[in-house]
């Protein structure tokens, strides 16, 4: 009979009690890690004083806010509304799309920016990127990184009938040296 090259080794052989040893050997390491934690990240903490307590302040709601639309017997709706903050204050304003609620045609909407002040208990109208008068309709629309974006709907003549806009165009505004300033997103076109 031959022999292996290599003796058989006894400890490759495993008995209950090592297997007990084992599991409480790797209870005990678990154990110890839950008490030994890291320092929390220091990144991630949020910001003390002004600057934190206006971050937790909601955004302004724009129920029951009086928009400088005028709707005769019908009720002023808001149609599209979307947070940010727009003035890099740390507090969000909201804007709101709103139209007259009309039972026909393309009612032109006006966009207006909201903000609520520590202690207004309603939210304010504080500036209009688009004027009803100015007979736009508002479709895509969206508050991203401070900048307010939207597709405006028009008329290229006062013949145009008011069911049917003719002209699109895309229009963004930001906040700049204390003003809304509007301009034109890269890649966007008249049609």
């Amino acid at each position: 009979m031959q022999q292996s090259a290599v003796p058989e080794l006894a400890h490759t052989h495993t008995s209950p009690l090592q297997w007990v040893a084992t599991a409480t050997a790797i209870a005990g390491v678990v154990a110890l890690s839950s008490v030994l934690q890291p320092d929390p990240a220091r990144a991630a903490q949020p910001a003390t004083g002004a600057k934190s307590a206006a971050a937790s302040v909601a955004a302004p709601d724009p129920t029951g806010v009086d928009f400088p639309i005028t709707c005769g017997p019908a009720k002023a709706l808001v149609t599209k509304k979307a947070s940010g903050d727009l003035d890099g204050d740390g507090r969000p304003e909201t804007v709101a799309v709103v139209r007259c609620d009309a039972g026909s045609g393309t009612p032109p909407s006006g966009v207006y920016v909201l903000t609520q002040g520590e202690d207004a208990k309603k939210p304010r109208v504080v500036a209009t990127l688009i004027d009803p008068k100015e007979r736009l309709s508002v479709t895509d629309f969206a508050v991203r990184d401070g900048v307010v974006t939207a597709t405006l709907l028009g008329y290229s003549s006062a013949d145009v009938p008011s069911c049917c806009p003719d002209v699109k165009d895309e229009a963004k505004w930001q906040w700049k040296n204390g003003a809304f300033v509007r301009s034109t997103p890269s890649g966007a076109q008249s049609v």
